[in-house]
């Protein structure tokens, strides 16, 4: 990822934007203060649902500059990484439990000359991706069902976002600790609270106000979280 300008990242969900004025709602984000895009990347088979394709993701870089946090959830993710990373993926997140080797896949992103992320399922310990967390430069962890947006969030994700900073910052990693699923402005105050660093904003980034508004009040959240936490005074 680029240089920070805020020190909690809010990264709309293009799932939940208009998909038949997706170029409008990027321009609207970016100029709203979005710090990168969340691009969910589905394949009816690892969650119950079809969505953007490498062709899409070469589409929304053709109209943005910002990082696109490409959310891999597919089954076999290793076919795909060279193609959503030669669409303009900035990070490449597959998620743990769709593969038997991690660290390999891992590995094979590195190689492309893009960042690394791994994401877990609600279900899922972290103790099940701690191994990798000195390989990665995401931690996505999730706090609805993958699969669907407007979810509501799952409050048992936070605990696990604790231990995820917990570990984080125990072994002085640069690991972006995401939370995504069900981001509201009383939600994303209890993330950053707990210790995330980067917010996937789905309905409150594009639903209900204009996007600048929304952004507008999560940025003033994430603010009130990092005083909660004892960043800010």
């Amino acid at each position: 990822m680029p240089p920070r300008k805020n020190p909690v990242w809010l990264a709309p969900s293009l799932l939940s934007a208009d998909p038949g004025a997706l170029g409008d709602a990027v321009r609207a984000a970016e100029a709203a203060g979005a710090d990168a895009f969340h691009v969910d990347v589905m394949d009816g088979h690892f969650v119950p649902n079809i969505s953007f394709g490498p062709s899409w993701v070469a589409a929304i870089r053709r109209r943005t500059r910002l990082p696109l946090d490409i959310h891999l959830m597919i089954e076999s993710p290793q076919k795909y990484l060279g193609s959503f990373a030669q669409a303009g993926g900035t990070t490449l997140v597959f998620h743990a439990e769709a593969t038997d080797r991690p660290a390999e896949v891992a590995h094979s992103v590195r190689d492309l000359g893009v960042e690394v992320g791994v994401a877990i399922r609600p279900e899922t310990p972290l103790a099940h991706v701690s191994p990798l967390l000195d390989r990665i430069d995401e931690l996505i962890v999730m706090s609805v069902h993958p699969g669907f947006s407007g979810q509501t969030f799952l409050p048992e994700a936070l605990p696990k976002v604790r231990a995820a900073r917990e570990a984080i910052d125990r072994e002085k990693l640069s690991v972006e600790l995401s939370v995504d699923g069900g981001i509201t402005v009383a939600t994303a105050r209890e993330s950053v609270a707990a210790g995330a660093t980067f917010l996937v904003c789905g309905n409150s980034a594009f639903v209900g106000k204009t996007v600048s508004e929304n952004l507008v009040e999560l940025r003033k959240a994430t603010e009130l979280g990092r005083r909660d936490r004892g960043e800010v005074r």
